[in-house]
């Protein structure tokens, strides 16, 4: 249902007339059928759409959607969660040359990740961290794999995310944050990471 509905939304995202207009209006229509209101010129190009599984990248690919991939994916081969993404990235940009769009897409992927770099970071991430991915069951028969989080002092860090090959193969990366600290401590979190982990690695 999600994905017919999205199909025709973004059929009508070109601004195509499909709506008839009040009989009797408000305030006066232009002649013929409406088209959604307010249009944006370009928006078509800017929707994304978050995949869990590499058979649905291929399909956003093939509407022209940009990619979202996140901590989480159906498991589909028992491998870690980077390479799993890798692969769906590379399908998905696979899947894009064939269907031949004219732009180049937009693939983003999500990490929690954390610079251990003063006493607060120590005290909340600090500890023994799970340094592998994790997986379950999200619903019956449908085995995920959760993302592994990094926490570590910034050299370490740099060095551990040098390995995540999905993160290389994204142009996006979104940060995920613990809403529950408050805003200070979150922003310092990500003033962290641009500081002393995104340099090393040529992150802008």
């Amino acid at each position: 249902m999600a994905r017919r509905h999205t199909e025709v939304f973004l059929e009508l995202l070109k601004g195509e007339g499909f709506a008839q207009p009040n009989p009797r209006p408000m305030f006066p229509n232009p002649p013929g059928l409406l088209r959604l209101e307010p249009f944006s010129r370009g928006l078509r190009e800017r929707i994304w759409w978050g995949a869990a599984s590499t058979e649905t990248a291929v399909w956003a690919a093939k509407l022209g959607m940009n990619l979202m991939s996140s901590t989480l994916l159906f498991d589909e081969s028992g491998e870690p969660l980077h390479v799993q993404q890798r692969k769906q990235i590379d399908a998905y940009r696979a899947a894009w040359k064939e269907a031949g769009h004219a732009r180049e897409p937009r693939i983003s992927v999500s990490r929690s990740i954390f610079a251990l770099v003063d006493d607060r970071d120590r005290e909340f991430f600090g500890g023994p961290q799970q340094g592998r991915d994790q997986f379950g069951y999200i619903e019956p028969n449908k085995m995920a794999v959760f993302g592994r989080s990094y926490a570590a002092e910034p050299d370490q860090l740099v060095e551990q995310l040098k390995e995540d090959t999905a993160i290389e193969a994204a142009d996006t990366l979104l940060l995920t944050v613990p809403n529950q600290l408050g805003v200070d401590y979150n922003a310092h979190a990500i003033e962290s990471i641009l500081k002393f982990v995104a340099p090393p690695l040529g992150w802008r």
